[in-house]
């Protein structure tokens, strides 16, 4: 992807800095620790165990990669823009071999990074398990959770917030500051830039519901999968599971920037996507993929974002963007967690 006009830094993210332990697992270890084959929650006491039990364990043939909502989403897009540094993102990492690591990789995407480094907490870590084509996440947040904004708002990084004109960040990050994801949101307000959020996981608007009412008045753009979207409609008594009607709902929500109308985009897996955009609402089906050809779909839901924000920062019409965010959720889906071949 070319175009005319730089793009360095014009996408800028938060959020919890995560690196990935994909393992190969059984439906009976997932009973063990009670998991569902396709869910994303935050490790408890009892699942602690399992981070070192795969570390010991050469069967489950462990392969590892920087994870996180977000950081995954800006390195799609980073890898269609091209042009280094197109994106910048923040986050708390440990001063460990994994947060070293991490810091590595980014710089070789030609992704620009301000992380917080803790010393006190290790650096996050995910166990990606999974069993055939499905995948359960299991985070520990440890650094991850310890990001504050008095980080974001130091000149270094805060210089990347203004000179970004969109922005992206998981509803995952509501467990750790929605303060500077509001401190943000007002940039964007302000400065008529655009603001966009992704509803994450079916927990945070149970859970989390407080911080995400204040976070989305915000949002110019929803995304979210079917789970998450009628797990919100529920939480916030939109009294649909309809996800069109819930996306009509979710656009017409209370608004801080009235220069741009919010868009609304549910995917959900192999059905057509959900487009809600200038009062109406669109389906746009997926690119075929056999059962055989899905390695992980671990990412694709943070890919199909990265590839839809890459055309959308381009000014590119919403058809191409959706068609865009299809093909790299398309390509992530025939490898292991969120891994982008070289360009040729």
């Amino acid at each position: 992807m070319t175009s005319n006009r730089s793009t360095k830094g014009i996408i800028f993210g938060v959020d919890h800095v995560i690196y990935d332990m994909v393992a190969y697992v059984d439906q009976t270890y997932l009973d063990k620790y009670d998991l569902q084959p396709n869910n994303a929650i935050l490790a408890e006491d009892k699942h602690r165990p399992i981070y070192d039990e795969l570390l010991q364990n050469d069967n489950y043939k462990i392969s590892y990669s920087p994870g996180g909502a977000t950081q995954n989403t800006l390195r799609v897009a980073q890898w269609y823009l091209r042009e280094p540094e197109s994106t910048s993102f923040v986050g708390c990492i440990g001063q460990d071999t994994f947060g070293d690591k991490l810091k590595a990789c980014m710089k070789k995407e030609d992704i620009r990074t301000s992380y917080l480094v803790d010393p006190e907490k290790p650096t996050g870590v995910c166990a990606v398990l999974i069993t055939g084509g499905n995948r359960s996440l299991v985070t520990r947040l440890d650094a991850a959770n310890e990001y504050k904004i008095a980080h974001l708002v130091l000149p270094a990084t805060w210089s990347l917030v203004t000179d970004a004109r969109f922005y992206y960040i998981a509803g995952y990050f509501l467990t750790v500051s929605p303060d500077s994801m509001i401190e943000i949101g007002e940039h964007a307000v302000s400065t008529n830039k655009c603001f966009s959020m992704n509803l994450s996981a079916p927990f945070l608007s149970q859970f989390f519901k407080e911080p995400m009412k204040k976070v989305l008045p915000y949002c110019d753009i929803v995304f979210g999968n079917e789970d998450e979207a009628r797990a919100f409609a529920k939480d916030f008594d939109l009294n649909t599971k309809d996800l069109h009607e819930i996306a009509k709902k979710v656009a017409n929500m209370p608004k801080k920037n009235s220069k741009r109308s919010r868009i609304v985009i549910f995917t959900q897996g192999a059905s057509p996507a959900v487009v809600f955009k200038d009062n109406q609402a669109k389906e746009y089906p997926v690119l075929p993929i056999s059962a055989e050809n899905i390695v992980d779909t671990n990412g694709a839901g943070d890919a199909f974002v990265g590839g839809f924000l890459a055309e959308y920062v381009l000014d590119k019409d919403i058809e191409t963007c959706v068609t865009n965010g299809m093909h790299a959720a398309h390509m992530n889906l025939q490898v292991s967690g969120c891994s982008l071949p070289e360009h040729q």
